[in-house]
């Protein structure tokens, strides 16, 4: 299998020899950016697996690169994680509205983002939107039988039901926006009312747990692992 490529953009050049140093170490082939605009130009030339992007950055902030990050094509499966000096909830809700997968505070320790981004890269390996059987944890998906089981114990989803969770699991570490949602589960032709999604998501924690599904308020829904 081939070696996973790791983006790193930031414009701290200690903060990128020591990611580069620690990553590599790992077995990853990393590359390196310390500007928005270049960023993106060497994230089209190598279409890394993972991108770890700086907010505070000349020329272009991180959010905006993660804007123009997501209008690319090629882009569209690779994971976005911001690591940031800011730590306040509005930057976060930007970052992942942007399109991030995830948002880490620049004071978390080496060890630690090492294995969030072996845990993030490990489990899209073995999970793409193709899978017929989807097991992450002790629930099970089987998309040919539209069977679900969590713990044993066997449910049978309505046909909604079912979409929408099958889409959150194909992707554990997206934040997936109503929006998006609507679009891929509904169709864009389908008038539904406002709490549709609202009242699935409910159905779905009372059948498989309350804490199955997390609501980012004013974004969307995540599948918890």
């Amino acid at each position: 299998m081939s070696q996973k490529k790791i983006l790193l953009i930031d414009d701290e050049l200690d903060i990128l020899e020591i990611l580069s140093y620690n990553l590599e170490k790992e077995g990853y082939d990393i590359y390196t950016a310390t500007n928005g605009n270049e960023g993106i130009e060497k994230a089209k030339e190598i279409v890394p697996d993972l991108i770890l992007l700086d907010v505070m950055m000349p020329e272009k902030d991180g959010i905006e690169t993660c804007q123009e990050l997501r209008k690319v094509k090629e882009l569209q499966k690779t994971l976005i994680v911001f690591l940031s000096a800011r730590s306040e909830e509005f930057s976060q809700l930007a970052g992942f509205q942007a399109g991030a997968n995830d948002y880490v505070v620049k004071l978390i320790k080496p060890k630690i983002l090492i294995s969030k981004v072996n845990a993030l890269l490990q489990l899209t390996s073995q999970v793409s939107d193709n899978a017929k059987l989807i097991e992450i944890g002790d629930l099970v998906i089987d998309k040919d039988n539209f069977r679900v089981s969590k713990s044993g114990q066997q449910f049978l989803l309505p046909k909604k039901e079912f979409d929408l969770l099958y889409l959150l699991a194909s992707n554990t570490e997206k934040v997936f926006k109503r929006e998006e949602i609507l679009e891929k589960v509904w169709g864009n032709d389908v008038i539904v009312g406002e709490r549709t999604i609202d009242v699935h998501i409910r159905r779905l924690r009372e059948k498989l747990g309350i804490n199955t599904i997390q609501t980012l308020k004013g974004i969307g829904y995540k599948l918890i692992v």
